[in-house]
Protein backbone atom coordinates (compact mmCIF):
# COMPACT_ATOMS: atom_id res chain seq x y z
CA UNK A 1 0.00 0.00 0.00
CA UNK A 2 2.94 2.34 0.67
CA UNK A 3 4.16 1.66 -2.86
CA UNK A 4 0.75 2.58 -4.26
CA UNK A 5 0.69 5.83 -2.29
CA UNK A 6 4.24 6.69 -3.36
CA UNK A 7 3.51 6.07 -7.03
CA UNK A 8 0.24 8.04 -6.96
CA UNK A 9 2.01 10.91 -5.19
CA UNK A 10 4.72 10.89 -7.83
CA UNK A 11 2.11 10.99 -10.58
CA UNK A 12 0.50 13.96 -8.86
CA UNK A 13 3.78 15.88 -8.71
CA UNK A 14 4.50 15.11 -12.37
CA UNK A 15 1.03 16.27 -13.43
CA UNK A 16 1.31 19.44 -11.36
CA UNK A 17 4.72 20.36 -12.79
CA UNK A 18 3.53 19.74 -16.35
CA UNK A 19 0.54 22.04 -15.85
CA UNK A 20 -2.31 19.54 -16.28
CA UNK A 21 -3.69 20.57 -12.90
CA UNK A 22 -4.09 24.21 -13.86
CA UNK A 23 -7.13 25.93 -15.33
CA UNK A 24 -10.89 25.57 -14.82
CA UNK A 25 -11.05 22.24 -16.69
CA UNK A 26 -8.40 20.46 -14.61
CA UNK A 27 -8.86 16.68 -14.66
CA UNK A 28 -6.03 15.81 -12.28
CA UNK A 29 -8.28 14.35 -9.50
CA UNK A 30 -9.99 11.98 -11.94
CA UNK A 31 -6.70 10.93 -13.58
CA UNK A 32 -5.02 10.36 -10.23
CA UNK A 33 -7.91 8.23 -8.98
CA UNK A 34 -7.94 6.06 -12.12
CA UNK A 35 -4.17 5.56 -12.05
CA UNK A 36 -4.23 4.74 -8.33
CA UNK A 37 -6.79 1.99 -8.92
CA UNK A 38 -4.83 0.57 -11.86
CA UNK A 39 -1.56 0.58 -9.89
CA UNK A 40 -3.30 -1.00 -6.89
CA UNK A 41 -4.69 -3.83 -9.05
CA UNK A 42 -1.29 -4.55 -10.59
CA UNK A 43 0.66 -4.29 -7.33
CA UNK A 44 -1.68 -6.12 -4.95
CA UNK A 45 -3.54 -8.68 -7.08
CA UNK A 46 -0.98 -8.80 -9.88
CA UNK A 47 1.86 -9.67 -7.51
CA UNK A 48 -0.07 -12.65 -6.12
CA UNK A 49 -0.90 -13.82 -9.62
CA UNK A 50 2.74 -13.46 -10.70
CA UNK A 51 4.00 -15.58 -7.78
CA UNK A 52 1.46 -18.31 -8.52
CA UNK A 53 2.25 -18.11 -12.24
CA UNK A 54 5.88 -19.11 -11.64
CA UNK A 55 4.71 -22.34 -9.94
CA UNK A 56 1.40 -23.28 -11.61
CA UNK A 57 1.33 -21.81 -15.07
CA UNK A 58 -0.73 -18.93 -16.42
CA UNK A 59 -4.18 -20.59 -16.61
CA UNK A 60 -4.17 -22.39 -13.26
CA UNK A 61 -2.61 -19.41 -11.47
CA UNK A 62 -5.33 -17.12 -12.82
CA UNK A 63 -8.10 -19.50 -11.71
CA UNK A 64 -6.64 -19.91 -8.21
CA UNK A 65 -6.04 -16.19 -7.66
CA UNK A 66 -9.48 -15.34 -9.11
CA UNK A 67 -11.15 -17.86 -6.76
CA UNK A 68 -9.31 -16.40 -3.77
CA UNK A 69 -10.35 -12.87 -4.78
CA UNK A 70 -14.00 -13.91 -5.10
CA UNK A 71 -13.85 -15.61 -1.68
CA UNK A 72 -12.37 -12.47 -0.12
CA UNK A 73 -15.11 -10.35 -1.72
CA UNK A 74 -17.69 -12.74 -0.27
CA UNK A 75 -16.29 -12.41 3.27
CA UNK A 76 -16.00 -8.63 2.98
CA UNK A 77 -19.54 -8.31 1.61
CA UNK A 78 -20.93 -10.53 4.35
CA UNK A 79 -19.38 -8.32 7.04
CA UNK A 80 -20.73 -5.21 5.32
CA UNK A 81 -24.16 -6.85 5.07
CA UNK A 82 -24.29 -7.85 8.74
CA UNK A 83 -23.07 -4.58 10.27
CA UNK A 84 -24.44 -2.14 7.67
CA UNK A 85 -21.05 -0.62 6.82
CA UNK A 86 -18.92 -0.25 3.72
CA UNK A 87 -20.78 0.36 0.48
CA UNK A 88 -24.26 1.46 1.62
CA UNK A 89 -27.50 2.25 -0.14
CA UNK A 90 -30.03 4.98 0.70
CA UNK A 91 -30.79 5.48 4.39
CA UNK A 92 -34.33 5.18 5.83
CA UNK A 93 -36.33 8.40 5.62
CA UNK A 94 -39.77 9.93 6.06
CA UNK A 95 -41.23 10.51 2.60
CA UNK A 96 -44.18 12.77 1.76
CA UNK A 97 -47.57 11.32 0.90
CA UNK A 98 -48.30 12.72 -2.58
CA UNK A 99 -51.06 15.32 -2.60
CA UNK A 100 -51.77 15.22 1.12
CA UNK A 101 -48.52 15.86 2.96
CA UNK A 102 -49.26 19.26 4.52
CA UNK A 103 -52.85 19.37 5.86
CA UNK A 104 -53.72 22.93 6.82
CA UNK A 105 -57.27 22.34 8.08
CA UNK A 106 -58.31 19.77 10.73
CA UNK A 107 -61.41 18.73 8.75
CA UNK A 108 -59.13 17.74 5.83
CA UNK A 109 -57.76 14.84 7.90
CA UNK A 110 -60.79 12.80 6.82
CA UNK A 111 -60.51 13.56 3.10
CA UNK A 112 -56.77 12.84 3.26
CA UNK A 113 -57.64 9.39 4.71
CA UNK A 114 -55.59 10.03 7.82
CA UNK A 115 -58.55 9.50 10.17
CA UNK A 116 -61.58 7.29 9.61
CA UNK A 117 -64.19 9.51 11.31
CA UNK A 118 -65.14 13.13 10.55
CA UNK A 119 -63.69 15.90 12.68
CA UNK A 120 -65.97 18.19 14.68
CA UNK A 121 -64.56 21.67 14.17
CA UNK A 122 -65.26 23.89 17.17
CA UNK A 123 -65.07 27.65 17.49
CA UNK A 124 -61.99 27.43 19.69
CA UNK A 125 -58.95 26.11 17.73
CA UNK A 126 -57.41 24.77 20.96
CA UNK A 127 -60.46 22.64 21.73
CA UNK A 128 -60.51 21.41 18.13
CA UNK A 129 -56.86 20.37 18.42
CA UNK A 130 -57.61 18.49 21.66
CA UNK A 131 -60.53 16.71 19.99
CA UNK A 132 -58.31 15.72 17.07
CA UNK A 133 -55.67 14.43 19.50
CA UNK A 134 -58.23 12.27 21.30
CA UNK A 135 -59.50 10.89 18.00
CA UNK A 136 -55.98 9.93 16.91
CA UNK A 137 -55.56 7.91 20.10
CA UNK A 138 -59.01 6.30 19.77
CA UNK A 139 -58.23 5.11 16.23
CA UNK A 140 -55.04 3.34 17.30
CA UNK A 141 -52.38 5.97 16.67
CA UNK A 142 -49.54 6.02 19.20
CA UNK A 143 -48.67 9.43 20.64
CA UNK A 144 -44.86 9.55 20.76
CA UNK A 145 -43.06 11.20 23.69
CA UNK A 146 -40.67 14.06 22.87
CA UNK A 147 -37.65 11.98 23.94
CA UNK A 148 -38.37 9.24 21.35
CA UNK A 149 -35.94 9.02 18.42
CA UNK A 150 -38.76 8.94 15.87
CA UNK A 151 -40.18 12.17 17.36
CA UNK A 152 -37.11 14.23 16.46
CA UNK A 153 -36.64 12.55 13.07
CA UNK A 154 -40.24 13.14 12.06
CA UNK A 155 -40.19 16.76 13.29
CA UNK A 156 -37.04 17.44 11.27
CA UNK A 157 -38.53 15.89 8.12
CA UNK A 158 -41.80 17.81 8.64
CA UNK A 159 -39.89 21.10 8.75
CA UNK A 160 -38.59 20.49 5.23
CA UNK A 161 -42.05 19.85 3.82
CA UNK A 162 -43.60 22.80 5.66
CA UNK A 163 -41.00 25.22 4.31
CA UNK A 164 -41.10 23.79 0.78
CA UNK A 165 -44.89 24.06 0.65
CA UNK A 166 -44.84 27.65 1.91
CA UNK A 167 -47.05 26.89 4.90
CA UNK A 168 -44.48 28.17 7.41
CA UNK A 169 -41.04 29.64 7.51
CA UNK A 170 -38.38 28.35 9.84
CA UNK A 171 -39.19 29.18 13.47
CA UNK A 172 -42.78 30.27 12.76
CA UNK A 173 -44.33 27.17 14.31
CA UNK A 174 -43.95 24.72 17.19
CA UNK A 175 -44.30 20.96 17.11
CA UNK A 176 -47.12 19.96 19.42
CA UNK A 177 -47.59 16.19 18.91
CA UNK A 178 -46.33 13.30 16.81
CA UNK A 179 -48.64 10.36 16.09
CA UNK A 180 -47.39 7.03 14.77
CA UNK A 181 -49.16 3.94 13.37
CA UNK A 182 -48.28 0.78 11.43
CA UNK A 183 -44.89 -0.70 10.56
CA UNK A 184 -45.48 -4.19 11.98
CA UNK A 185 -43.26 -6.96 10.60
CA UNK A 186 -44.61 -10.35 9.48
CA UNK A 187 -44.71 -13.35 9.48
CA UNK A 188 -43.82 -13.87 13.12
CA UNK A 189 -43.96 -17.23 14.90
CA UNK A 190 -44.60 -18.28 18.48
CA UNK A 191 -47.13 -15.53 19.16
CA UNK A 192 -44.88 -12.86 17.71
CA UNK A 193 -41.76 -13.76 19.69
CA UNK A 194 -39.80 -15.29 16.80
CA UNK A 195 -39.25 -12.98 13.81
CA UNK A 196 -36.41 -14.61 11.86
CA UNK A 197 -38.70 -14.90 8.84
CA UNK A 198 -40.32 -11.47 9.20
CA UNK A 199 -38.99 -10.07 5.93
CA UNK A 200 -42.14 -8.06 5.13
CA UNK A 201 -43.72 -5.14 6.95
CA UNK A 202 -46.89 -3.10 6.85
CA UNK A 203 -46.70 0.57 5.81
CA UNK A 204 -45.79 2.90 8.65
CA UNK A 205 -47.30 6.38 8.75
CA UNK A 206 -46.66 9.34 11.00
CA UNK A 207 -48.42 12.66 11.53
CA UNK A 208 -46.68 15.72 12.97
CA UNK A 209 -49.01 18.30 14.53
CA UNK A 210 -47.70 21.87 14.46
CA UNK A 211 -49.13 25.14 15.73
CA UNK A 212 -48.26 28.69 14.58
CA UNK A 213 -46.54 30.97 17.06
CA UNK A 214 -46.92 34.69 17.71
CA UNK A 215 -44.07 36.64 16.07
CA UNK A 216 -41.57 37.97 18.60
CA UNK A 217 -39.56 41.12 17.97
CA UNK A 218 -35.91 40.83 18.92
CA UNK A 219 -34.44 43.71 20.91
CA UNK A 220 -30.69 44.42 20.75
CA UNK A 221 -28.84 43.52 23.91
CA UNK A 222 -31.61 41.32 25.33
CA UNK A 223 -32.19 37.60 25.18
CA UNK A 224 -34.90 36.65 22.69
CA UNK A 225 -38.27 36.04 24.29
CA UNK A 226 -39.80 32.58 24.08
CA UNK A 227 -42.34 32.31 21.29
CA UNK A 228 -45.91 31.63 22.37
CA UNK A 229 -48.42 29.52 20.47
CA UNK A 230 -51.05 31.54 18.64
CA UNK A 231 -54.25 30.04 20.06
CA UNK A 232 -56.42 31.90 17.56
CA UNK A 233 -55.04 29.91 14.60
CA UNK A 234 -55.86 26.27 13.78
CA UNK A 235 -53.20 23.60 14.04
CA UNK A 236 -51.73 22.06 10.90
CA UNK A 237 -50.61 18.48 10.23
CA UNK A 238 -47.83 16.87 8.19
CA UNK A 239 -48.63 13.36 6.91
CA UNK A 240 -45.63 11.15 6.02
CA UNK A 241 -44.88 7.52 5.22
CA UNK A 242 -41.76 5.62 6.25
CA UNK A 243 -39.29 4.63 3.55
CA UNK A 244 -37.18 1.73 4.84
CA UNK A 245 -34.40 2.57 2.39
CA UNK A 246 -31.90 0.03 1.05
CA UNK A 247 -28.90 0.49 3.29
CA UNK A 248 -27.66 -3.11 3.02
CA UNK A 249 -28.74 -3.80 -0.57
CA UNK A 250 -25.35 -3.14 -2.28
CA UNK A 251 -23.56 -5.32 0.28
CA UNK A 252 -26.13 -8.07 -0.25
CA UNK A 253 -25.59 -8.02 -4.02
CA UNK A 254 -21.82 -8.17 -3.53
CA UNK A 255 -22.10 -11.07 -1.09
CA UNK A 256 -24.44 -13.20 -3.20
CA UNK A 257 -22.65 -12.41 -6.48
CA UNK A 258 -19.20 -13.12 -5.03
CA UNK A 259 -20.42 -16.39 -3.52
CA UNK A 260 -21.75 -17.56 -6.90
CA UNK A 261 -18.47 -16.65 -8.63
CA UNK A 262 -16.45 -18.38 -5.88
CA UNK A 263 -18.51 -21.59 -6.09
CA UNK A 264 -18.24 -21.69 -9.89
CA UNK A 265 -14.48 -21.15 -9.82
CA UNK A 266 -14.08 -23.75 -7.06
CA UNK A 267 -16.08 -26.22 -9.15
CA UNK A 268 -13.81 -25.55 -12.12
CA UNK A 269 -10.75 -26.25 -9.95
CA UNK A 270 -12.33 -29.47 -8.69
CA UNK A 271 -13.20 -30.51 -12.25
CA UNK A 272 -9.62 -29.86 -13.35
CA UNK A 273 -8.26 -31.94 -10.48
CA UNK A 274 -10.48 -34.87 -11.50
CA UNK A 275 -9.29 -34.60 -15.10
CA UNK A 276 -5.64 -34.54 -13.99
CA UNK A 277 -6.15 -37.57 -11.72
CA UNK A 278 -7.89 -39.46 -14.53
CA UNK A 279 -5.09 -38.65 -16.98
CA UNK A 280 -2.41 -39.74 -14.52
CA UNK A 281 -4.16 -43.06 -13.90
CA UNK A 282 -3.98 -44.05 -17.60
CA UNK A 283 -1.40 -46.70 -18.49
CA UNK A 284 1.82 -45.37 -19.90
CA UNK A 285 2.29 -45.58 -23.63
CA UNK A 286 4.92 -48.09 -24.82
CA UNK A 287 8.14 -46.47 -25.86
CA UNK A 288 9.31 -46.81 -29.40
CA UNK A 289 12.73 -48.24 -30.15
Amino acid sequence: MNLVNTLSHGIGLLATESGVNNGPGAWMPELRGILTVIIGVFVLMGSVYFILLTNMGARLAFLVSFSALAGWFFLMGAIWWIYGIGLKGPEPSWDPVPGRTVIQAPEALLTAEVLDSPIEVLADPVQTAEAVQDQFVEEGWAQLPPEAAAYGQAASAAETYLIDSGAFAGGDYRVMNVFDIGGERYPRLADGKVDFLAFWHKPRHIVVEVAPVIPVRDEPGRAPAQAQVDESQPHQYVYMVRNKGAKRQPAGFITVGSLIVFLVSAWLLHRRDKIVIANRSLPALPSKA
